[in-house]
């Protein structure tokens, strides 16, 4: 019997909460018949330890969001990483929540949803971060209209694919 690996853990405990938890973002009929979400298979090249350039003047940015408010967010600063022989760049913002970090990829209206994705990197100390893209995530705005998520700034917009995280979320696939 093959043992389950943390990552496929995380996913069924999340795939539980999504059908089951009353704070689930799902609408009841989707939750009806709810099967799990679609995930990329685990990429462990895509799991990065990645060192943080600081934005020296923490500028203050207000990011829309899907329901035409805005959330206030200080730009922490940038990393860059490889994905697929290309160089990547991407913007981690902060706030009181904790570090976020929205991202489009080229997959985005394809395989991945449209607006984003977002993963929550983990503070390593030296100004070095964990950005583990197994781990990212659609926003609930992806699930049903009436949730507010802040949109993916423009420098957060990739040319390269990030096949690793939820995949776009599709109503005609459940039963």
């Amino acid at each position: 019997m093959k043992a389950i690996t943390p990552l496929e853990q995380f996913r069924m405990e999340k795939d539980e909460f999504f059908a089951h938890h009353p704070e689930s973002p799902l609408e009841d009929e989707d939750r009806r018949n709810f099967r799990g979400l679609s995930y990329f298979p685990e990429n462990l090249t895509l799991r990065l330890e990645v060192q943080v350039e600081e934005s020296p003047s923490k500028d203050v940015i207000s990011i829309p969001t899907s329901t035409e408010d805005t959330q206030v967010y200080s730009r922490f600063g940038t990393i860059m990483f490889e994905v697929e022989g290309q160089t990547a760049k991407l913007t981690i913002y902060v706030n009181q929540s904790g570090y976020f970090l929205p991202f489009v990829d080229s997959l985005a209206g394809k395989e991945t949803y449209p607006a984003g994705r977002y993963v929550e990197p983990k503070e390593l100390g030296g100004g070095r971060f964990l950005v583990d893209f197994n781990l990212a995530y659609n926003p609930y705005c992806a699930y049903a209209d009436h949730w507010s998520c802040p949109l993916t700034p423009f420098e957060n917009r990739l040319k390269v694919p990030i096949r690793a995280g939820e995949k776009l979320f599709h109503r005609d696939d459940l039963p």
